[in-house]
């Protein structure tokens, strides 16, 4: 059940960093984080699945 909620993590995480390029990101396309989508996502995925897994 840990990889199941750890992939939750990753899942979930990566759609709050597309969330975040869409809404708030760079508009000038600079910003390393939310500048490009797969920076964001990955970023993101990464934190939700470390948050998952100290659970």
């Amino acid at each position: 059940m840990g990889i199941i909620r750890i992939a939750a993590g990753v899942v979930a995480g990566a759609l709050v960093g597309l969330a975040v390029y869409k809404f708030i990101g760079c508009r000038t396309g600079t910003c390393p984080l939310t500048g490009n989508p797969f920076i964001a996502m990955f970023i993101w995925g990464l934190l939700g699945a470390i948050i998952m897994a100290g659970k």
